[in-house]
């Protein structure tokens, strides 16, 4: 894998880790920024390495996503199966799907095909292969929705 594609996949799974910690405890954008630049990217934590993430790209899907969030969520919402809310889903999915939303909607730049192939990768740090296929279809729904 390349630099700058390392670079990325730890800035989105850095992201996909902050919107969490905003949506859990409310932490406001600026400290929540400060926060990981100064503690998380490219850290040593517990003994593990954690890969340089690229910033401007960590702070770009954070900052868009809570900017965008309400379009956001109309968009994953309507691409739920019947009887599916956001409420219900596990936070982290949430997390995951607004940030690959907002790549979807707001990075031309950034292909369809690496945008959900590089949310899959996330999902599969934190669920099994049902959720990760779950999380492939919502985005490939939106993807067609915005794209």
């Amino acid at each position: 894998m390349k630099a700058r594609s390392k670079a990325r996949a730890a800035a989105r799974l850095a992201a996909v880790q902050a919107l969490y910690q905003h949506d859990m405890e409310a932490t406001p954008q600026p400290q929540l920024l400060d926060e990981f630049h100064r503690h998380r990217l490219g850290a040593e934590i517990d003994d593990d390495q954690y890969a340089d993430a690229e910033v401007a790209f960590f702070d770009d899907v954070v900052k868009g996503t809570l900017a965008r969030r309400d379009e956001i969520d109309a968009l994953i919402a309507g691409k739920l199966a019947e009887g599916w809310s956001l409420q219900r889903l596990d936070k982290t999915m949430l997390q995951i799907l607004r940030a690959g939303t907002y790549e979807l909607l707001a990075r031309p730049d950034i292909t369809t095909g690496t945008a959900i192939s590089e949310y899959l990768d996330v999902a599969h740090a934190f669920f099994d292969a049902r959720e990760a296929k779950f999380v492939n279809g919502v985005l490939d729904a939106v993807a067609k929705a915005v794209r």
